[in-house]
């Protein structure tokens, strides 16, 4: 069962597709997520804009809506995760409040404003993650201030692309996060 953390949609339940093709962050790691967030070397979560790539269930960027952020946008190009996500997000009342990209999060469109943080859960150990921070970093999608956080299995690596650097990096059971920011960014 996944779920809400905290914020204004505690408690409530996510939708999540049958299979194996689909793997939500555990309700433990984004709680802890969460907390690291909320140290004051990352933007403030109320009334961030954020995206989530490779959004399956859409749980991080919801999660983030929960806690206060004004704006979330989830790329995804699954069929099945399009319908799970799109479902959670009616279920939350929340579609004034989001964007849906059906999309390749390796190759993201151009965006007018960077995001406050960005939320990147590629399937594991498939080598998605340096080509999609690279698109991020061509495509206008970080700034200084972005907080980037990506998840990955335990035992697996990354490439960082130029112009990024890791202030975090935190494991838990099967599951990694990085937290990277703008390598300009004050530490």
């Amino acid at each position: 069962m996944t779920r809400i953390i905290a914020g204004r949609f505690r408690a409530r339940r996510l939708t999540v597709p049958d299979g194996k093709d689909i793997r939500p962050t555990t309700d433990r790691m984004r709680e802890r997520l969460f907390s690291i967030l909320g140290h004051n070397k990352y933007p403030a979560l109320t009334g961030a804009r954020v995206a989530d790539l490779f959004a399956g269930t859409g749980a991080l960027g919801l999660e983030a809506l929960s806690r206060g952020a004004a704006h979330a946008t989830f790329v995804e190009q699954s069929p099945g995760s399009l319908n799970c996500l799109r479902s959670n997000i009616k279920a939350l009342q929340v579609e004034s409040e989001t964007t849906v990209v059906a999309a390749n999060a390796t190759k993201v469109a151009r965006t007018e404003q960077p995001f406050d943080f960005i939320f990147l859960d590629p399937p594991y150990r498939q080598n998605l993650l340096s080509p999609s921070l690279s698109s991020m970093l061509e495509m206008g999608w970080v700034n200084d201030e972005t907080a980037i956080v990506c998840e990955l299995a335990s035992d697996e690596t990354t490439e960082i692309p130029p112009g990024l650097q890791i202030v975090d990096d935190r494991k838990q059971g099967k599951q990694r996060l990085l937290i990277l920011k703008h390598a300009s960014a004050d530490q």
